[in-house]
């Protein structure tokens, strides 16, 4: 029985997950390959690099988009508790986003000189481009596209059934705030091609560590206020407080969006039990780093694995 727990002391997002399984010893390049069974390897590149947040070595995963022309944009900094300001409307909008999506996050996470030594080939053969007008825009993928392309993908039986679960759960909350049928469900948030990334491939990853139980720690969720395309809404965001439903939450000072709902959905569907640190038998640590720095504390995500 190998255990994974999540110590979400700075809270959760899905680039953090992915950057602490990766972390903990995941095989980025296997990721890549089976990521590429989804078909749409024509509108992204993934990038990861060790970077220290507040002394901690940890794992900076990034996916960077490609627009219509082809040229890359910076992402990822939308979806993670990470940017208060331009945060939750952040996926909202993809693609006009990326002009803000420079913005702070500051531009040394642009190196993609050396990002692209780790991305390798997987995407210089330009041959998809095809594919890409039945994606009308990154911006809006219907919850039953997404759907879709998992079910049709090659992707292992297990990996497409955790993937739907944590879709399911997150396009439910966010039909229920909109008040929407979950076949009516435009995600916004979700169907950005990041969410698509750090679900399925959340799922690939749990899968190659061999992960049988998840437990995890409270849930911080930060304080303050976030503007998302509807307007100024309170930390929490209705629909990540919606998927937190059951999930024991943490008061947090931080003025921040500390857990997003991508983060939300893994944490909520994958959880076997909530818990303090379990006893175990530690085989492999990871930390996951997230956009923001804060003055005080790591903004880390940190996973355990042990027996």
């Amino acid at each position: 029985m190998r255990t994974l727990y999540f110590d979400c002391f700075s809270g959760i997002s899905g680039d953090m997950v992915i950057g602490a399984l990766l972390d903990a010893g995941g095989d980025p390049k296997k990721l890549v390959e089976e990521l590429k069974k989804l078909h749409f390897e024509d509108e992204y590149e993934l990038a990861w690099k060790k970077v220290v947040k507040n002394g901690i070595t940890s794992t900076k995963f990034d996916v960077i988009l490609k627009n219509e022309s082809n040229t890359l944009t910076h992402h990822h900094d939308h979806e993670h508790s990470h940017d208060q300001e331009h945060q939750h409307h952040h996926d909202h909008e993809h693609t006009h986003d990326h002009e803000h999506q420079h913005h702070h996050d500051h531009d040394h996470e642009h190196t993609h000189d050396h990002v692209h030594e780790h991305i390798h080939t997987h995407e210089h053969s330009h041959d998809h481009h095809h594919d890409h007008d039945h994606h009308h825009h990154h911006s809006h993928r219907a919850y039953k596209d997404i759907v879709r392309m998992i079910e049709e993908s090659e992707l292992a039986p297990e990996v497409k059934k955790i993937a739907l679960k944590i879709f399911k759960k997150i396009g439910e909350a966010e039909g229920l705030i909109h008040g929407l049928p979950l076949e009516n469900v435009h995600f916004h948030e979700v169907g950005a091609v990041d969410s698509i990334i750090d679900i399925v491939g959340t799922a690939i990853l749990l899968q190659q560590l061999e992960i049988t139980t998840i437990k995890s720690s409270s849930v911080p969720v930060g304080t303050g206020k976030i503007h998302i395309d509807h307007g100024i809404y309170p930390v929490p965001a209705p629909a990540t407080l919606e998927i937190l439903k059951g999930v024991p939450i943490e008061q947090s000072d931080i003025r921040f969006e500390l857990t997003t709902p991508t983060g939300a959905g893994i944490i909520s569907v994958l959880t076997d039990e909530f818990c303090s640190f379990p006893s175990m038998k530690v085989t492999a640590i990871g930390y996951g780093a997230g956009t923001k720095t804060f003055k005080d504390r790591p903004n880390v995500l940190r996973v355990i694995i042990g027996e």
